[in-house]
């Protein structure tokens, strides 16, 4: 009787055999950075900004009205300032030179036949910024 068990459950299992298949495992990576799809990148970078939640240590807490008032109104002086400066150099009565002292810094320009040279120090550092504007002349 034992026997006839054993032999009906080899039957029955060698009706159920069936070939294995299988194929490689390839891992493909997400990350451009190690090989994957550079179009990627993008969505990565997006993933981890959203995630992360780390504060820069030097960056200015929120302005107040009055911090952001000073730097419209400081704004808005040197913008009037620097239109003084080209009325002076390239204006109606253009000047051949001068001097305009502000804030720690001076402002030298000098006329040329062909150019108009500002040099921009710093009175603290001693620094200076040399910028040469040529001038277009109008030929007959």
């Amino acid at each position: 009787m034992l026997f006839r068990i054993a032999l009906a459950s080899t039957i029955a299992l060698s009706g159920f055999a069936m070939p294995v298949v299988a194929q490689d495992l390839v891992h493909e990576p997400i990350s451009p950075t190690f090989g994957g799809n550079p179009f990627n990148s993008n969505h990565i970078l997006g993933i981890a900004n959203a995630q992360n939640d780390t504060t820069d240590p030097d960056a200015r807490s929120s302005d107040s009205q009055a911090d952001i008032f000073a730097r419209q109104l400081q704004s808005r002086l040197l913008s009037a300032l620097s239109s003084q400066v080209v009325d002076a150099i390239f204006g109606d009565n253009p000047q051949e030179q001068g001097t305009i002292a502000f804030g720690g810094q001076t402002i030298e320009f000098f006329r040329s036949l062909d150019s108009v040279t500002l040099v921009i120090r710093d009175d603290d550092t001693g620094e200076e910024t040399r910028i040469v504007v040529p001038l277009f002349v109008e030929v007959n």
